[in-house]
C-alpha cells in the first residue's frame, strides 16, 4: 500500500507528456502480456490437438490391423488352431506390433512412435506394464465407463503424448490360451512358459493399448512459433504506442503547453502575447476560449485605466 501511494504521488508530480508516456507504456506491457497468454493458450491447444490427432490416427490404424487379423487371418488358420497349435501370426497384438515395426523401418518419421499392449499379467514378458502403465490399467478397472485416457509422460528421457484404451477379453475362445496352463497350447507353453498370462477372466480389463507420440519436436516448434509471433506483435504494439505517443505530444501536449506559456505571459502583464489556434478540435476551442478571456481582460483593464484617469483629473486640478 505504501509503495502504491508513493507511486501515485510520483505519477501525479509528472508533467502531462510523461504521464501519457507512462500510461502508454503500461498499456503496451499489459497488451503484450495478455497477447502472450492468449497466444500461448491457442498454440498449446493446437499443438495438443495436432499430437492427439496423430496418436488417434496411429491407434485407429493399429486397431484396423487387429480387426483384419481377427476377421481375415484367424479363419484361414482355424484348422491349425483347432489342433491346439499356437500361431503367433493369429494374435492381433503380434500383427499390430509387426506392422508398426515395418512402418518404422521404412519411414524415419515413425522411429520414436511407441505402441504397447501393456498387461498386468502378460503371456510375453515384453508386454509387462511398467508402474505408469499399471496405474492406467487399474484406472480402467476402477471405472468401467472410462473409454480412454490421454496426457503427457516422460519416457526414455523424452516427452511423449499418450492415448490409452482398455483391453479385455470379450470372446470365451480366447480364454483357451489364458485360463490355465493345462488348457493352453503346448507350443505356447514351450515358447513363453507356464508362469505368465493365465487366470484371465471374460470381460475383465487386463491391460491397455497405449500409443505414445514424441512431443518434444512439436512443442519446440510451438515455442518457436510463439517467440516469432510475439516478436511481431511486440513490434506492432511498439510502433502503435510510439505513433500514439508522438501524435499526443504533437497535437495535444504541445498546443496545451503553448496555451500555458501565453497564459503565463498575459498573467505577468504581457498583453501583446497571442494565442495561436492550430486546430478545430477541443484544443482549438480551448484556444478560442482563452483568446476571448484575454480580450475580455484587456478590455476590462482598459476600462479600468480610463476610469482611473477620469477620476484622477479633478484631484490633479
Amino acid at each position: 500500500m505504501y509503495l502504491l501511494r508513493k507511486s501515485l504521488l510520483v505519477f501525479n508530480n509528472l508533467n502531462l507528456a510523461k504521464k501519457l508516456t507512462v500510461l502508454l507504456l503500461l498499456i503496451f506491457i499489459e497488451g503484450i502480456a495478455l497477447s502472450g497468454i492468449a497466444l500461448a493458450s491457442v498454440l498449446n491447444y493446437k499443438t495438443q490437438d495436432e499430437i492427439s490427432s496423430s496418436a488417434w490416427l496411429l491407434l485407429q490404424t493399429i486397431n484396423s490391423v487387429r480387426s483384419y487379423t481377427t476377421t481375415e487371418i484367424i479363419p484361414q488358420l482355424q484348422s491349425r488352431l483347432d489342433n491346439n497349435e499356437f500361431i503367433q501370426q493369429a494374435i492381433p497384438a503380434y500383427s499390430s506390433r509387426k506392422v508398426l515395426e515395418d512402418l518404422q523401418n521404412k519411414n524415419d518419421k515413425f522411429q520414436d512412435f511407441l505402441y504397447k499392449e501393456a498387461m498386468l499379467n502378460p503371456t510375453n514378458i515384453r508386454d509387462k506394464a511398467d508402474t505408469f502403465e499399471a496405474t492406467i490399467v487399474k484406472e480402467f478397472q476402477k471405472n468401467k465407463n472410462l473409454k480412454n485416457l490421454s496426457g503427457f509422460r516422460s519416457l526414455l528421457g523424452k516427452n511423449f503424448f499418450y492415448i490409452a484404451l482398455p483391453i479385455s477379453i470379450t470372446e470365451s475362445s480366447c480364454l483357451q490360451c489364458h485360463s490355465t496352463p493345462d488348457a493352453a497350447p503346448k507350443t505356447m507353453i514351450d515358447m513363453y512358459g507356464d508362469r505368465n498370462g493365465f487366470g484371465w477372466k471374460l470381460n475383465m480389463v487386463n491391460g491397455a493399448q497405449i500409443v505414445s507420440i514424441p512431443a518434444n519436436e512439436v512443442l519446440q516448434k510451438a515455442r518457436q512459433s510463439l517467440v516469432l509471433v510475439m516478436g511481431v506483435v511486440t513490434l506492432i504494439f511498439a510502433s502503435a504506442i510510439y505513433t500514439a505517443n508522438f501524435w499526443l505530444k504533437r497535437y495535444v501536449v504541445k498546443p496545451i503547453k503553448q496555451v500555458v506559456r501565453v497564459t503565463e505571459a498575459v498573467s505577468t502583464g504581457d498583453l501583446n502575447a497571442e494565442f495561436e489556434k492550430v486546430s478545430n478540435d477541443e484544443i482549438g476551442s480551448l484556444v478560442e476560449a482563452f483568446t476571448r478571456m484575454k480580450l475580455s481582460l484587456v478590455m476590462a483593464i482598459r476600462r479600468y485605466e480610463r476610469y482611473r484617469m477620469v477620476n484622477r483629473e479633478p484631484r490633479d486640478k
